[in-house]
């Protein structure tokens, strides 16, 4: 799993280096790349399924207008009640984004959450924000706790 999340990231930033459609890079511009692992907070759940952590992989850029290009991916990893292991993946484009402070970036879109409980997937809003040192997460109208950085990197420049 971690060398998928690594290819995806280094592709996704590949590909928007490159892909003709897309604009160069500007100065004011924020880019984010991650292949990274993070660790939930005791008590960390989404529709009753408790986290433990979670591997993710970011690669896009913000503009300074607000807009963003890239892709983001999770799977949380977590347990039934019953204490099953389930994991939730969700992936989607990011449609937006802003830079607020020095390494911390905001970046929100509609992505394709499936539960991993057999439901058919379904499109959802997300919003992130990304520091060095973590990331938080919210899926529709929950906002999950601050995940803690346990493996990887992320980079923002």
């Amino acid at each position: 799993m971690r060398r998928i999340l690594i290819a995806l990231a280094i592709f996704t930033i590949i590909g928007m280096a490159t892909d003709s459609g897309h604009r160069a890079v500007a100065a004011a511009d924020t880019e984010v790349s991650a292949a990274a692992e993070g660790v939930f907070p005791s008590g960390a759940s989404l529709s009753g399924i408790s986290l433990q952590g979670s591997t993710f992989a970011i690669g896009i850029v913000v503009r300074s207008d607000g807009s963003a290009v890239g892709e983001f991916q999770t799977v949380l990893l977590g347990s039934t009640l019953l204490g099953r292991s389930q994991s939730i993946s969700l992936e989607g484009p990011v449609q937006g984004g802003s830079a607020s402070a020095p390494g911390t970036v905001s970046f929100w879109g509609t992505a394709t959450l499936d539960m991993g409980d057999g439901t058919p997937p379904t499109g959802i809003p997300f919003s992130a924000i990304a520091t060095r040192s973590g990331l938080q997460l919210t899926i529709g109208a929950t906002e999950l706790p601050t995940q803690t950085l346990g493996g990887g990197s992320i980079f923002i420049r």
